[in-house]
């Protein structure tokens, strides 16, 4: 059960900042961790109960102490990024290395900014790090409204990418707004039987089946999964295949970050929140997004 509590201030250690947060999103990854689903993954964030007390990863805010060893920022900054994998980032106080963190551009809007992090580097590392995608090629992204996927969209088209988006009818039109060239409505064509040839297929959704990815790309990258059994029934049908499909888990870093920060002052990629709830109402928040059909993203915010 989450509740709120009084805990302790942190204090950063020498290659840390100490954060005031200002506003932070919430991930799939975190009511996955908090209930312990799927049960495979209780190896890593804990077998009975979470490890880390405080949930969240993605936060944005300004930075009120720097360890000694810290380069990059100073007492001030206005920094965004996400918190050590497995929690600890809804809090009105956080510590992380510099090395997760990016510099908030001038008359940024830090909510807006505390939605990059997790969602924007895996739609940037999906494409680019994974998917290896090239300018001109045609790529099918499925699950495109979401917090990954509409990132994904617009980065894809960035990229100087064709894109075609798999998400349900009432979000065709949000879609296509993000610049997808072609949208299929899942409601209206089974994505099972579709027809279509692409370079790369990402799958964001986690619903695509192994036939699927050969029938329709030439490679793949698989973001997440609707249940273990189906992640092990494509690993079980690729062994041998040699089809070339990719999974990953995404790796912040400053460098990604700031290409994300570039594009977002350059007008290209623009974050789509559909709620924003107080942090008073942080399980509020995590629930809502429980059952996957949220549009862009979920903001927490400190006031």
């Amino acid at each position: 059960m989450l509740r709120l509590t009084e805990v302790e201030k942190p204090k950063p250690k020498d290659d840390q900042l100490l954060i005031r947060v200002k506003a932070n999103s919430v991930n799939p990854a975190d009511w996955h961790i908090i209930r312990g689903t799927p049960k495979v993954a209780r190896m890593a964030f804990g077998l009975f109960k979470p490890k880390k007390r405080i949930p969240g990863s993605d936060f944005s805010g300004v930075v009120e102490e720097t360890g000694k060893n810290v380069t990059r920022f100073k007492t001030g900054d206005k920094v965004f990024g996400e918190y050590v994998v497995g929690g600890g980032a809804l809090a009105e106080y956080v510590c992380v290395p510099q090395t997760v963190c990016g510099q908030v551009p001038d008359q940024a809007d830090l909510t807006a900014m505390a939605c990059l992090p997790v969602a924007g580097v895996t739609a940037l590392q999906a494409l680019t790090t994974h998917g290896m995608v090239k300018e001109g090629e045609k790529v099918l992204i499925n699950g495109s409204s979401g917090g990954v996927g509409h990132f994904t969209v617009q980065i894809a088209k960035n990229l100087g990418v064709d894109v075609t988006a798999v998400c349900s009818a009432r979000n065709l039109d949000f879609v296509k707004k993000l610049g997808a060239d072609q949208v299929i409505a899942y409601d209206q064509e089974d994505i099972h039987q579709h027809q279509g040839s692409y370079d790369l297929v990402i799958d964001n959704h986690g619903n695509l089946t192994h036939k699927d990815f050969v029938r329709m790309g030439k490679r793949a990258v698989i973001v997440g999964f609707i249940s273990l059994g189906h992640m092990a029934e494509v690993n079980l049908k690729n062994l041998g295949k040699r089809f070339p499909i990719a999974q990953f888990t995404a790796q912040m870093n400053t460098d990604d970050l700031n290409t994300l920060t570039k594009m977002m002052k350059e007008g290209k990629l623009n974050v789509h929140i559909e709620k924003t709830f107080p942090y008073q109402q942080t399980p509020d928040a995590i629930a809502y997004i429980e059952d996957m059909r949220t549009r862009g993203k979920v903001a927490v915010v400190w006031e």
